[in-house]
């Protein structure tokens, strides 16, 4: 029986107070769950369960403490444990769900807990990897509505963009939900609901006699009986004409407009209005429909009307919101600031005619279009700059008066030079309206400047949306590539990891060619498929993409292909971040990457901040995959640094499920019980646990002799637990090292000290921090080391100049920086015959940042280098040690992170290309 506000408020206070003084995960955490469930009136039985089994990337099986399929993941941690841990399993399990096939189980929210502190996450926002909400227990009764999800009330999330987008979508939301809770579903209900649509803008714009459709329901019996037929009525009079309707026709529908273009032509069972459905209806009649924005109308709209399971499905192929401040970045680099200054440079009425030809011819393909955001914008754009056209072309000199206007044969831009591929048939419909309804406001516009109305019905031209599969369509079929001008749009952002079956089948089927594929992101198929499109045209592309795939090892993969088939980059938006709902991620850092086959002005777009406000354009002569001035080069993976300088290492791999891992309190008690097993435990070290300064040991016994062994219980136990584990893998080489069980699967370990290079750390430290640990320390595979480092070394990576090469060339997860030894580290170009004072300085710099590190003994790395909190004297010393750094590779400074790239990826082509021998010319023989 669902509960009353009252009663969960009452139930949480009392729930809070029964578990205040609770502590163990392992003891109470199951009841904890249970009793939580409670507190909402649901039966945790009958929707959840506990230690649900989900298969890991190794194969092992994990659990996840407390699973509600397509609402919830939870994980759990004893009072006092960090929550960082559970947040990093429960967004593993995320990944773990995709992976093992199980998409239409993901969760929108996860949520943790200690006993005191509940967390929650809403995969559903534009930063998953945040919280959404933080609270202590004892407050539960204040932040119930935090966890309606329980009881299935779901608030989706919509960009805040336009309130008065946001309120019609709500409107119109509730009639879909009026709709299909009483039985009007599916692609009858999406095709109703855009006629619906239509209406209501027409309503209100002047295309329908003003409130028709609001009569309509108005007179109608209060249980909402006769609506349904009458509605039907008027969508059939709106598909046909005039001439050919019937005579007995109701007098209040004989002016209603012939629509055509196919919105009304199919045939929709009659809708059963009942009471409610009719007040829905309704309250969507009293909106001024008038006012709202179709470039970004249609997305919102998809969101607000998709139900639960179609939001997943959405989080799958990567659908997502895009504002139009963004949409206007790429249509402005593409074409718009092109032709703007081509408009003001024309003067006489030849030319302006000629331009407005160009306008009319000039054809877009959108071959990811969704719900027709990209078309939508470039379309309004092209409209206005032709009535700037018609507006100098009919200027009145001093003295004339102005002729009336034929505007119906002056407008010659229209919405059928949009072209669109949309996979899916929702968003593609919804396209089609949008255009239409982009095109009247237009029209309005029109009338308005020039003191006449426009009306373009019946409708006798559409925009061109094809339901398809882009990555299996022939896009000649769509639009021949002789008749495009422009390509352009936002193709789905999946990386590789959670790409579907069928995902992963069609990017095999565009990338067959060249080894290593199955590591890109989706988006790149775009990129291919636009290539061999435009092949023997003058076409121009422009694509938004995650900068995943100007960095780490996608470009070297998929570029040196799009070279040889004669790609160029012609304009590029460096990374900034996407306003968007994209489903599941965090922090979407994204590029925009214009390219074609032939040359135009090339141009760099570099931001201020991380949110891509305020750019800053530069002429550039080339761009590279990277995105930076210099040539059509990549970098590819290298086993050895270019320079000679001391090689970097895998940490050492236990795979060992846990076995060989103790935790402090394990280590203490094998010390208490067995003292002599304290000679063969070792401090173990993470990227997690160097950032954070937490201490995890592990058993170190690589060599140890048979009879040691077994006088040692405790760790013979632990050897057997790890045979065990890798006894049972799939994977057959794991399985043939159950014969060593002693040892690390992998094992890298120095006996010198060496420099600690975490892995994964966050995008928002300036420096990425590295440390030296004594040799006694094993290092993980969660690190990468260098050993017998000298400080210089240290220095040298611990410098603003590599951390531009990092920010650059690093691979990313999610958006944080994930290091590779391989493309960062091994190409990265070091000075070049560096003086004594300058190795000096940068040294004595370097032992200036670790003092200043030791002034803060309590502190974390992760707390010391938190771009907010970074204590100054640690500060100082980077800045000083920058400075050395610098001078090492040239005298003037640098002025941004960019020329420091432009520097160092000069100085890495100088070092990798291969010398050359002149050729000795022949001396002539003399003549005898």
């Amino acid at each position: 029986m669902k509960l009353s506000q009252s009663e969960i408020r009452n139930n949480a206070i009392r729930f809070a107070h029964d578990w205040k003084d609770a502590s163990s995960e392992q003891a109470e955490a199951q009841s904890f769950w249970t009793e939580l469930f409670a507190v909402f009136g649901i039966h945790r039985r009958s929707v959840a369960s506990f230690e649900e089994k989900v298969k890991n990337l190794k194969g092992a099986q994990n659990r996840i403490d407390v699973f509600y399929s397509g609402v919830m993941l939870g994980e759990h941690k004893s009072k006092g444990e960090s929550l960082t841990k559970a947040q990093s399993q429960a967004f593993d399990y995320i990944q773990d769900l995709t992976r093992n096939g199980r998409e239409s189980e993901l969760p929108q929210y996860i949520v943790l807990s200690d006993f005191q502190n509940i967390v929650i996450f809403d995969l559903d926002s534009d930063d998953p990897s945040t919280p959404t909400v933080n609270f202590k227990t004892e407050k539960l009764h204040e932040n119930t509505r935090h966890l309606s999800f329980l009881t299935g009330q779901i608030t989706r999330p919509i960009d805040p963009e336009d309130p008065i987008n946001i309120k019609a979508v709500a409107v119109l939301g509730d009639l879909h939900d009026a709709l299909e809770k009483d039985g009007y579903t599916g692609h009858n209900l999406e095709r109703f609901l855009v006629r619906i649509l239509f209406m209501l803008f027409a309503d209100d714009t002047g295309i329908f006699d003003q409130d028709t459709i609001k009569l309509v329901v108005q007179e109608s019996r209060p249980d909402g009986f006769t609506l349904g037929p009458v509605i039907g009525q008027i969508f059939q009079l709106l598909d046909t004409p005039k001439s050919e309707r019937s005579s007995s026709t109701p007098q209040e529908f004989k002016d209603l407009p012939y629509v055509n273009g196919k919105l009304f032509a199919e045939h929709l069972p009659v809708v059963n209005f009942n009471q409610q459905t009719r007040q829905a209806l309704f309250d969507a009649c009293e909106f001024n429909w008038s006012r709202i924005s179709p470039a970004v109308f249609g997305s919102l709209f998809q969101s607000i009307m998709a139900s639960d399971e179609g939001q997943k499905k959405r989080r799958q192929i990567g659908a997502h919101y895009t504002s139009e401040r963004d949409i206007m970045k790429l249509i402005n680099s593409l074409f718009l600031d092109d032709l703007k200054a081509e408009l003001k440079k024309t003067t006489t009425k030849p030319k302006l005619l000629s331009f407005q030809n160009k306008l009319a011819t000039t054809k877009l393909l959108d071959p990811a279009c969704g719900c027709g955001n990209f078309l939508v914008v470039a379309y309004r754009e092209l409209r206005l700059l032709e009535i700037e056209v018609l507006k100098k072309y009919h200027a009145k000199k001093k003295g004339e008066v102005q002729q009336l206007l034929n505007l119906d044969q002056l407008l010659k831009v229209n919405v059928d030079q949009m072209h669109g591929i949309e996979i899916e048939e929702w968003p593609a419909r919804i396209a089609e309206v949008a255009m239409w309804l982009i095109d009247h406001q237009m029209n309005t516009l029109a009338g308005e400047t020039f003191g006449q109305p426009v009306l373009r019905l019946p409708l006798k031209k559409s925009a061109k949306i094809h339901h398809a599969n882009a990555l299996q369509t022939n896009w000649n079929d769509v639009l021949p590539a002789n008749q495009c001008a422009f390509v352009m749009g936002n193709p789905p952002f999946i990386g590789h990891h959670l790409q579907s079956t069928d995902q992963k089948a069609d990017q095999h089927h565009i990338w067959h060619d060249i080894d290593g594929s199955g590591v890109l992101d989706y988006v790149t198929c775009w990129y291919r498929k636009a290539v061999d499109y435009i092949e023997g045209t003058s076409i121009q592309c422009a694509f938004v993409s995650t900068n995943s795939i100007s960095q780490g090892e996608q470009p070297s993969i998929y570029w040196p292909k799009l070279i040889e088939l004669g790609t160029i980059i012609n304009f590029a938006h460096r990374t900034f971040k996407w306003i968007s709902e994209a489903r599941g991620k965090a922090h979407v850092h994204v590029v925009i990457i214009g390219f074609g086959k032939t040359d135009t002005d090339k141009h760099l777009w570099d931001y201020e901040n991380d949110n891509g406000d305020n750019g800053h354009r530069a002429a550039v002569n080339r761009i590279s995959p990277n995105l930076f001035e210099g040539p059509p080069e990549v970098l590819s993976n290298r086993r050895n640094p270019i320079c000679p300088v001391p090689g970097m290492k895998y940490g050492n791999k236990p795979t060992d499920g846990g076995g060989f891992l103790l935790s402090p309190s394990e280590r203490a008690q094998f010390i208490s019980e067995c003292p002599a097993t304290e000679k063969y435990i070792r401090r173990y070290i993470g990227a997690a646990d160097f950032l954070d300064g937490k201490l995890r040991y592990c058993l170190w016994i690589p060599d140890i002799l048979p009879n040691e062994l077994r006088s040692l219980p405790l760790i013979a136990n632990r050897v057997q637990q790890v045979r065990d584990f890798r006894l049972k893998s799939k994977a057959k080489t794991t399985r043939d090292y159950a014969e060593y069980p002693t040892r690390f699967r992998q094992i890298a370990q120095t006996e010198e000290s060496y420099i600690l290079i975490p892995r994964h750390t966050s995008e928002t430290r300036r420096y990425i921090p590295f440390a030296y640990f004594d040799p006694e320390v094993i290092v993980s595979d969660a690190c990468f080391f260098i050993p017998n480092a000298k400080p210089y070394h240290f220095g040298m990576i611990s410098s603003e100049m590599h951390m531009a090469w990092i920010r650059q060339f690093c691979g990313r997860i999610k958006s944080d920086y994930r290091y590779s030894k391989d493309i960062v580290y091994n190409n990265y170009p070091w000075p070049q015959s560096p003086t004594e004072k300058q190795t000096a300085a940068v040294e004595s710099a370097a032992q200036s940042v670790l003092d200043a590190r030791k002034k803060y003994p309590d502190q974390t790395l992760a707390d010391l280098y938190d771009p907010l909190a970074m204590p100054k004297p640690l500060r100082d010393a980077h800045r000083t040690l920058d400075r050395a750094v610098d001078k090492c590779y040239r005298k003037n400074p640098f002025d941004s992170e960019r020329s420091r790239v432009e520097h160092l990826f000069t100085l890495y082509q100088q070092l990798t290309t291969p010398l050359t021998t002149p050729t000795k010319k022949k001396r002539p023989r003399k003549k005898a």
